[in-house]
């Protein structure tokens, strides 16, 4: 499982890259292989105010659809148009294909996401309670 060290995480398994005052906003390794090929990202509106859990798009795959959770507040001020036409590219690379940019209202909220040892630990103890 694939688990860069300079990310955040949320333990609906979203990750935030900071950028300055933007985060970029994707979904990891671990979503992308529980949720298996995807077929359809409905992407977020630009300039939609978010906060830190609010849903900020759903996507489906050929299991099921799951709704993507903001990690931290913001404006949603890009959005990757790449997703509309090939989903899959979420499946191929999850770190190098993010969803959406927020310039964040608080970057302090980050502090409140878990680090990469921290949800390592997430998800091996969701692995154990799927048996």
């Amino acid at each position: 499982m694939n688990i860069p060290e300079e990310l955040r995480y949320t333990k609906t398994h979203e990750w935030l890259r900071i950028e300055g005052n933007k985060g970029y906003v994707g979904i990891t390794d671990f979503a992308q292989h529980h949720l298996g090929d995807l077929v359809f990202v409905e992407l977020p509106e630009t300039d939609a105010e978010v906060a830190a859990g609010d849903v900020l798009c759903s996507i489906e795959s050929v299991k099921t659809a799951s709704d993507i959770y903001s990690p931290v507040s913001g404006k949603v001020v890009e959005v990757n148009e790449d997703l509309e036409d090939d989903a899959g590219l979420l499946n191929e690379d999850p770190y190098a294909n993010w969803i959406a940019v927020l310039e964040l209202s608080d970057p302090s909220e980050a502090d409140n996401l878990m680090d990469a040892a921290a949800y390592r630990e997430h998800c091996e103890k969701e692995e154990e309670a799927m048996g």
